[in-house]
């Protein structure tokens, strides 16, 4: 029976590729929570890796730069729970994670010295979690068109 022909009550069975890409995008998630937390608490033994320039640009950035970079972790990190639970809000989440991405590259790139701070790879690096971020929104956007997320 085609996910347009159920009926009320059915549920439509959770494909193997959902926990691929759930899990994988777990394990990316918290690469950025733990940035995030280890910056903002100041892990003596993550910050100590950094040059001068860097913990400068860390510390000088201020209160909205910093939410729009929380909303981007939190709101990805929350997204792919919801993904994982197979809840529609998870296109939400990943929606406020873009948003607080958005922003805090508009302060990183137009704002603030980020990309003399973070060196040259700084670019690729922010492509690539762009690239992820919109797969997220897209895949979970899919899974809830196709009635796998409820």
């Amino acid at each position: 029976m085609a996910a347009a022909e159920l009926n009320v009550g059915e549920s439509v069975r959770t494909p193997v590729h959902l926990w691929i890409v759930g899990v994988l995008a777990l394990l990316w998630n918290l690469i950025g929570v733990f940035d995030y937390l280890a910056s903002k608490l100041e892990f003596e033994s993550y910050m100590s890796q950094f040059p001068p320039e860097i913990l400068e640009w860390i510390n000088a950035m201020p209160a909205w730069a910093t939410a729009s970079w929380a909303f981007g972790v939190w709101g990805a990190f929350v997204g792919t729970i919801g993904l994982l639970l197979r809840k529609k809000w998870a296109v939400w989440a990943y929606v406020a994670s873009i948003g607080g991405l958005l922003i805090s590259n508009i302060y990183s790139f137009f704002l603030s010295n980020a990309a003399e701070a973070m060196g040259e790879s700084y670019p690729y690096m922010n492509a690539l979690i762009w690239v992820i971020a919109i797969f997220l929104l897209v895949y979970a956007c899919a899974m809830s068109k196709k009635g796998v997320l409820s």
